[in-house]
């Protein structure tokens, strides 16, 4: 079973998400997985980090994660795969982009096996606000840090980031 074993605040500066936008009707087994095995065997990260020179830290700490963005909107879910990179980086050709202002997150790392972190946004936002946080109706994501989520611990555990914009 999974914990939340910390929650915090960070402020991301103005930043823009690169990447690719999937909905539910691109899910494999009711998830994601297959498309983020297309990232890492189209080299799709590797693409985009070419773009800053290792610059994504600037955004806040542990900016340099994979992102899965996530929301809905008008009834339809959407999942986007990419990197938070600095407002100034070109969008590469076969990517899409949005900018983001200078925001506050809401922080949570989820600690356990790594078949059990996913899907643990309701419990997070409920965590978040619980210790007062207002989080925003807006998007949220999976933040995927090095080495946190991958390498993992004597138990067999990883930690995933789960974040939400809050005020």
């Amino acid at each position: 079973m999974p914990e939340i074993i910390k929650t915090y605040r960070q402020t991301m500066t103005p930043s823009k998400f690169i990447g690719k936008r999937y909905t539910d009707e691109d899910r494999v087994n009711g998830g994601f997985g297959e498309k983020w095995g297309e990232w890492f065997q189209n080299g799709w990260f590797d693409q985009l980090e070419k773009q800053v020179s290792g610059n994504m830290k600037n955004i806040c700490e542990d900016g340099d994660g994979n992102i899965g963005l996530m929301r809905e909107i008008d009834g339809i879910f959407e999942y986007w795969i990419g990197y938070f990179m600095p407002e100034s980086t070109t969008t590469p050709e076969g990517f899409q982009s949005m900018d983001f202002p200078k925001s506050e997150l809401g922080v949570c790392w989820v600690y356990g096996k790594e078949e059990e972190v996913f899907m643990q946004e309701g419990h997070c936002g409920e965590r978040l606000e619980g210790e007062g946080f207002k989080v925003l109706d807006t998007w949220c994501f999976e933040r995927y840090t090095c080495p946190r989520f991958t390498t993992p611990d004597e138990k067999g555990n990883i930690i995933l980031d789960v974040c939400f914009f809050v005020e």
